[in-house]
């Protein structure tokens, strides 16, 4: 069986290996890069430089953990690039290894459906190649939104993709959208020493995020020195001598050297021939598909950022790992009912399972329990203490249903959580279950241990 994939993002480059991997002979069309936006223009760089950013934070704290350093800690931006680049650049070659290694064949061009099994490749040398396949599964991503209000010019008015490649450090920056994009970039920047100014339209930084979480998001931002402006709009943007002026509703007008806009993202979806063999999609442009992660066309699939469902890179691979076992004849269904998400700010944030306020949608009795990080031993040897652990639970069965946690190493603390409630496990089975000391994870337990009001190290209730 032939298997041919448009796009080697996330999605499409794992499909492809696990396609072949399935026996399949795959064909994969990247028109950029291997990885996608996640490994070039998303993800990885901008975690390479939150890294740098908290290399920096670290430094200015020597002191505190009893090193002298003489001299003034400065970021060198080329070489905080020069390292992103590299990063990137490894991962790179390390996709197209595996392709080797599993012998995919990597067509470097833009490919467009001819037919339901026949697919049109405009090479990057100006060629065009007709290739046959029996499955295919679509899985060319998104970009950052262009909105008419925004011009992107790549220097002063920048997307994300443009501020992963600044040339110099901004004295002033003004955020658009105070979302995960916004929010990570926040810290970036305010850390490499610019004064960032954050406008949002919502009532609060990362609406999707629990409110407990989010407020102290909102503390610890303000406690950088990063100015968040909630519940406005932007009406007029425009570049004069002394930088890029942007007139909110009310007449109100802040001036900055640069603009980051990151208020979503538009999907992939035009120019790759849908219409020509009749792909259904919905209203947003986005391709529809079944839980087998097939489209209404048999034997064509589409997966990641193009189906308008979560844009995260974990949940484009599980798709495509689906989309590739139900090409080659094994029946697999997808499943979102467990999907944890990270936010790399500073402190970390992630989540899996219900919100409180998701709970009482569904009409579910719950409780909660929580527990500070600076009541962690290793958290204080850290030198960070700020964050807590959010746990809720089904009150009547104890069922762990969701976790939420802000605080050091969030985002790798919260897959104990995403296991237990894939495994339908009740709270207690966390509580009971011994964490080594000393542990971040260990917040963990005592929060599970907090539901029933049994957590060590929590003062007696007033």
């Amino acid at each position: 069986m032939r298997l041919l994939v448009l796009g080697a993002g996330p999605g499409g480059y794992v499909a492809a290996l696990k396609a072949a991997q399935l026996g399949a002979e795959v064909i994969v069309v990247e028109d950029t890069e291997v990885g996608g936006t996640c490994l070039n223009r998303g993800c990885i760089p901008t975690k390479a430089l939150v890294a740098s950013a908290e290399a920096i934070h670290k430094a200015k704290k020597l002191k505190d953990f009893g090193v002298d350093v003489s001299g003034e800690i400065t970021p060198n931006l080329s070489r905080i690039m020069e390292r992103k680049n590299k990063v990137v650049s490894t991962q790179v070659k390390g996709i197209r290894s595996l392709f080797k290694s599993w012998g995919v064949t990597l067509i470097e061009g833009k490919g467009m459906l001819l037919t339901p099994g026949k697919v049109e490749i405009e090479k990057k040398d100006g060629s065009v190649e007709i290739v046959e396949a029996d499955k295919i599964i679509i899985a060319t991503g998104s970009k950052p939104a262009q909105i008419p209000i925004f011009p992107f010019d790549g220097e002063h008015i920048l997307s994300s993709d443009d501020a992963l490649n600044i040339k110099s450090i901004p004295k002033s920056l003004i955020i658009v959208g105070a979302g995960v994009i916004g929010c990570e970039f926040a810290c970036i920047f305010r850390e490499l020493g610019t004064e960032v100014t954050m406008v949002e339209m919502m009532p609060g930084a990362i609406s999707t995020e629990d409110p407990e979480i989010a407020r102290l998001l909102e503390k610890e931002l303000k406690k950088k020195k990063i100015k968040l402006m909630t519940e406005v709009k932007v009406e007029r943007v425009e570049g004069q001598h002394d930088g890029i002026h942007v007139g909110l509703a009310g007449g109100k007008e802040l001036v900055a050297e640069k603009l980051l806009v990151s208020i979503g993202r538009s999907l992939n979806t035009e120019g790759i021939g849908l219409e020509a063999i009749g792909i259904k999609k919905g209203s947003r442009g986005e391709i529809e598909v079944n839980e087998h992660m097939e489209t209404n066309i048999e034997g064509i699939y589409a997966i990641g950022d193009v189906t308008g469902g979560m844009l995260l890179a974990h949940v484009a691979s599980k798709e495509g790992t689906v989309a590739a076992y139900n090409a080659c004849g094994i029946e697999k269904k997808i499943d979102y009912s467990v999907v944890p998400a990270a936010i790399f700010t500073s402190p970390e944030i992630a989540s899996v399972g219900l919100r409180e306020d998701q709970a009482s949608e569904k009409g579910i009795d719950y409780i909660t329990g929580h527990f500070q990080f600076r009541a962690l031993g290793k958290a204080h040897a850290m030198g960070e203490i700020s964050g807590f652990v959010k746990v809720v639970a089904d009150k009547e069965t104890d069922r762990l249903l969701g976790v939420h946690i802000i605080g050091p190493h969030a985002s790798d603390l919260i897959h104990e959580a995403a296991v237990a409630i894939k495994a339908g496990l009740k709270v207690r089975d966390i509580a009971d279950t011994i964490h080594a000391h000393p542990t971040l994870s260990e917040g963990l337990m005592e929060a599970a241990e907090d539901v029933h009001g049994e957590a060590i190290h929590v003062p007696k209730p007033t």
